[in-house]
């Protein structure tokens, strides 16, 4: 397999990246407090900065996509405690669909479930259920102490039939600890 070099003109680590559902492009999360949207399509072309993210007040830790039948959505996390939701435009311009800002320590991790959740996870050990609603706002749900040391990863259990895993709800894995939500 050929590698292909990728600029990302970050002026500070970057802390993670993930690869959108067609694999045509890549998000990247960073201590610079922004998030890169790269154009990667292409094998032979190179690789183009397509937006630059602003909005966090401290590094950026994750960045996660939703998936595509939701739109072009992108979540991300960071030390500055807020968890802001971006959505591209027709024309390909991103904005900040959504902030939650009321986070008290810095959030270290974001998944997307396959029904439009996303959690993510605090220095504090609590985890934030955010659940987009149809008219196209949100709701907040906490889990207390879940982990009482924080957590730094979380991730879904897979997306099958809701319930059809082991009974109702859906199965969260934080740092070896399962959580029914």
């Amino acid at each position: 397999m050929a590698s292909k070099k990728i600029e990302l003109d970050h002026k500070d680590m970057v802390h993670d990246s993930a690869i959108d559902y067609y694999g045509k492009r890549l998000a990247t999360a960073s201590s610079d407090s922004t998030v890169k949207i790269v154009n990667i399509g292409a094998a032979t072309a190179p690789s183009q900065v397509l937006a630059t993210l602003s909005g966090h007040y401290g590094p950026v830790w994750r960045v996660a996509w939703a998936h595509p039948k939701y739109g072009t959505i992108l979540a991300s996390c960071g030390y500055d405690g807020r968890v802001i939701i971006w959505k591209e435009d027709a024309r390909g311009n991103w904005s900040q669909a959504h902030v939650f800002p009321d986070h008290k320590s810095s959030v270290n991790s974001i998944a997307w479930a396959p029904w439009t959740f996303v959690l993510p996870v605090h220095d504090d050990g609590r985890i934030s259920i955010l659940t987009m609603r149809p008219d196209g706002g949100w709701d907040t749900g906490t889990i207390e102490r879940a982990h009482p040391v924080g957590a730094t990863a979380i991730s879904w259990a897979p997306a099958t039939a809701l319930g059809s895993l082991a009974g109702s709800g859906e199965l969260v894995c934080l740092q070896a600890r399962l959580w029914r939500v």
